[in-house]
């Protein structure tokens, strides 16, 4: 019984290893052509109905994983976003939202509010990071302004932030 669980927690950490946080993240994902799932599809975990945020914290936000993106041409988005067509300026204060939290482009030029360590800011919804191809499902893609605003090196890569519609 011993040896299971042993077994048990091994396979769990290599699994958690090879979802590496920062290879998933670093890129929005589009999925240009593909059809569009209201409120990201029939995977495990996604919202079908209402398509809101999941899991309120305690203190009015969203738990989530803030991510550093690229909103330029040539940089980690890749393509331009979702919401416009265009590519934007590290300097906006934008993000792009996961799957379910962009449900199917409701959220799209909405304002957010994501604080962290009780410095809070707003940003412009942008894009999607795509949970159906590479990002996780709990992730806040945010360009570099939205990171020097809230005070936050941009070389750490991820931060838990809390997130809600302003």
């Amino acid at each position: 019984m011993a040896m299971s669980k042993l077994a048990f927690l091994a396979v769990l950490v290599v699994l958690l290893l090879q979802a590496s946080p920062r290879a998933a993240a670093s890129r929005h994902h589009h999925g240009h052509g593909e059809p569009k799932t209201p409120c990201g599809g029939g995977g495990p975990g996604l919202l079908h109905k209402g398509c809101s945020a999941p899991a309120v914290a305690a203190h009015g936000g969203t738990p989530a994983v803030m991510t550093m993106n690229g909103f330029q041409k040539g940089e980690s988005g890749g393509a331009p976003s979702e919401c416009d067509g265009k590519y934007h300026s590290d300097q906006e204060m934008i993000v792009a939202l996961s799957t379910r939290w962009y449900a199917g482009g409701r959220r799209c030029h909405e304002p957010i509010r994501i604080t962290h360590n009780g410095r809070t800011v707003v940003a412009k919804v942008a894009d999607e990071c795509d949970s159906r191809h590479g990002c996780r499902t709990n992730i806040v893609d945010a360009s570099k302004a939205v990171w020097r605003a809230l005070g936050i090196n941009t070389e750490i890569g991820e931060v838990r932030v809390t997130w809600a519609d302003a």
